[in-house]
């Protein structure tokens, strides 16, 4: 029998004590596809295992320290999120992990919006494995179910550069994103990765590419925003439209293609840094919808 809690979180009743599920899996899992979206390259002016991007202060060693770091984090939140927690919890939790974070990387943001993003999804992992909602729920909308409400009117990062572009060019961002149960990432991020995945069978960082440039091709990315204004939002939409519509990964001579956009964009100082957190994202989906029965 279950009921609902405060802010709609779904709670079993039991007889005898709750027993918490294995999901000590969620978090190394989620970790992983963050090297999985480091190890990508080309991705237009974001940082990768080859070079910087549009990034004179972090590097792929930089990602990697920051992504241990805030790994037992993403376990903690999906251990939480199979209790039951509310979302208070959860911000706790995600600051925890965001000092971790600075604390790697010498004060350096390489994930905050990813811990925001994918620390939600394993939230909704942990409640899926736990049994508190329907489990034909998407991650995305076990997101949307159990937190919506808390995440609209959760406090707001006022200097932070995605609030800073939020309230500049009147976008959605990470809070809209998420709330809404992540539709870039389940209409646009998942069916360009396994479109491409189909056709590139041997080559899964050709099909990562291809959710990268398609999330880039259509997300209103306010880290775009904050370093290239509407102009710079525009011109990443424009080539990442124009590499997908020209056959993406499928066509010849793509990677050469994918690495002169990416040049453009480090030469403008574009950085689609909420496109690699939905690529991360994207990812986590994927693993789990493999994994799960």
């Amino acid at each position: 029998m279950i009921t609902m809690g405060a802010r709609g979180v779904v709670r079993p009743i039991l007889r005898r004590a709750l027993i918490v599920p294995d999901v000590s899996a969620i978090g190394a899992v989620a970790a992983d596809c963050l090297v999985k979206e480091l190890e990508t390259w080309p991705k237009p002016g974001l940082v990768s295992h080859v070079d910087n991007g549009s990034h004179d202060d972090m590097d792929a060693g930089t990602f990697r320290l920051s992504a241990a770091a805030i790994s037992p984090h993403l376990q903690r939140l999906a251990d939480a999120g199979a209790v039951g927690c509310g979302m208070g919890r959860l911000r706790i939790i995600g600051l925890e992990a965001e000092r971790a974070m600075f604390a790697a990387t010498a004060g350096v943001n390489t994930h905050r919006g990813a811990i925001f993003g994918l620390g939600l999804l394993c939230a909704a992992a942990g409640a899926k494995a736990g049994g508190l909602v329907d489990p034909a729920l998407s991650l995305g909308d076990t997101v949307a179910r159990l937190w919506s409400d808390s995440i609209l009117d959760g406090p707001v990062l006022l200097h932070s550069h995605g609030s800073v572009a939020r309230r500049r060019f009147r976008a959605g961002g990470a809070r809209i994103e998420a709330a809404t149960g992540f539709p870039s990432v389940y209409r646009i991020g998942l069916p360009a990765l396994r479109r491409a995945r189909s056709v590139a069978l041997e080559d899964r960082e050709a099909a990562r590419i291809e959710a990268c440039f398609a999330l880039i091709a259509s997300v209103e990315d306010t880290n775009l925003l904050h370093r290239g204004g509407l102009d710079g939002l525009r011109f990443a939409h424009e080539e990442a439209r124009r590499f997908i519509a020209c056959g993406g990964v499928s066509a010849p001579g793509w990677r050469a293609r994918a690495q002169t956009i990416h040049e453009s964009f480090v030469t403008r100082r574009l950085s689609p840094g909420g496109s690699a957190d939905l690529l991360a994202m994207t990812l986590f989906v994927d693993a789990h919808e493999a994994l799960s029965p």
